[in-house]
């Protein structure tokens, strides 16, 4: 009896986050940038910024380059964005 076995490769998404507190406009945006390019098509990033600006300019960011926002939230003066990298 020949037992036949298929190997897939799994690759689970992962969760990354990226700290750009204390970073003023253009540097969160451009941290993001270079953390997603590290990334793999379904992982997520969650982005901590203090400067507010981020809340417009990275969903911006996002929906010029293919990304989806999972989440976005202000909360003690920092805001958080959850990224789904969605293209390489």
């Amino acid at each position: 009896m020949v037992h036949l076995r298929c190997h897939q490769k799994s690759n689970p998404m992962s969760l990354h986050k990226l700290d750009a507190r204390n970073s003023l406009c253009p540097m969160p945006v451009i941290k993001t940038q270079n953390k997603v390019a590290e990334l793999q098509i379904g992982d997520t990033l969650e982005v901590t910024c203090t400067d507010p600006g981020a809340l417009s300019d990275i969903p911006a960011w996002c929906r010029i380059n293919g990304h989806r926002i999972i989440d976005t939230s202000e909360h003690d003066n920092e805001v958080v964005i959850v990224i789904e990298v969605v293209s390489e």
